[in-house]
């Protein structure tokens, strides 16, 4: 068996549960973690079971003492604890700490350990949560979701968003989820109803997320929920609660607000040409932020400033 805090997962724990997979004939893996944690419970959990299919995962939230210190019966507890959740006899114990000797003696088992000086996976918990950019090669892919770096580019239509969140990804060597509506609406000729609006909403954030488990460190994202709740009001003169509470839910590290200093280019689906239409869109992009509470940084002049202001800002964010 193996125990830990998982807070988070990371390539050493990789290491040393596939060690112990290879090693014995049944693996039990028990994730220990309290409500008081930096990191949900369910989330390590979660994890950890997405990296080790086939393993017995366990999920202990027991509020178990911390050290031998913190409880004269310290060890007999967690005997007890170990015993209750794990479902056979426990033959060995694999870890890359210095309790695993006493763990494996008060079980009745064979220490196994595995790595104890970090020189195989030079990685640890602290490390990454102290800078998990800085440590993002030690991140699991189903875990890198957690820490990447959202940034939203948003305002009016045809200020340069997709043409702008595409550049940042490659500048950035990572992904960018585009703007679902478009690819959406080109299946109508560019027309939009009031029914697609849930549809928009749905479709954009199930990219996001997707996308999500792909970025390296950041992920740029083409217009959000929020953007769809301003189109909402603009053509059909309301927008669905549901939709405005999930716009209110989701969170991002930078939003990148796109002025209209730029030419309005026309296509099949853009419909506010007008330098007055345009100027009250922004208008009730940047109320809808300020609504929002969220940090933002106008993006304007040519084409070149445009990126560079934007890499400042996050460059800033990425430190």
């Amino acid at each position: 068996m193996i125990l830990g805090k998982f807070m988070p997962p990371h390539r050493g724990h990789e290491l040393l549960i596939e060690f112990g997979r290879h090693y014995c004939d049944d693996l039990t893996v028990l994730v220990c973690t309290l409500d008081r944690e930096p990191i949900p419970g369910h989330l390590r959990f979660d994890w950890v079971r997405t990296m080790c299919p086939g393993v017995s995962v366990v999920h202990v939230t027991d509020d178990l003492p911390q050290e031998p210190a913190d409880h004269p019966d310290f060890w007999t507890i967690w005997k007890a604890t170990v015993e209750h959740h794990v479902a056979h006899p426990i033959d060995f114990v694999f870890a890359s700490e210095d309790y695993g000797w006493k763990l494996a003696e008060v079980l009745d088992a064979e220490y196994v350990p595995v790595d104890h000086a970090r020189s195989l996976v030079p990685v640890s918990g602290s490390a990454i949560r102290a800078d998990p950019m800085g440590y993002w090669d030690g991140l699991p892919e189903c875990v890198r979701p957690h820490y990447v770096k959202r940034v939203c580019v948003f305002g009016p239509e045809s200020t340069g968003k997709s043409t702008l969140a595409a550049q940042l990804a490659g500048h950035y060597g990572t992904v960018y989820a585009w703007e679902y509506a478009r690819p959406l609406l080109d299946f109508k000729q560019g027309e939009a109803s009031a029914d697609d609006i849930p549809r928009i909403v749905r479709g954009q954030v199930a990219t996001e997320e997707a996308l999500a488990k792909r970025a390296s460190r950041v992920l740029f994202c083409d217009t959000d929920v929020a953007t769809t709740a301003v189109w909402s009001r603009h053509l059909f003169g309301e927008c669905p609660a549901w939709i405005d509470r999930i716009a209110a839910q989701r969170q991002y590290d930078l939003t990148l607000l796109l002025d209209v200093d730029v030419p309005w280019v026309d296509d099949h689906q853009r419909c506010l040409g007008e330098p007055a239409q345009r100027a009250a869109f922004f208008a009730a992009c940047e109320a809808e932020l300020r609504r929002l509470g969220r940090d933002y940084v106008v993006i304007r002049g040519g084409w070149p400033e445009r990126f560079e202001q934007a890499t400042q800002a996050v460059d800033a964010l990425l430190g």
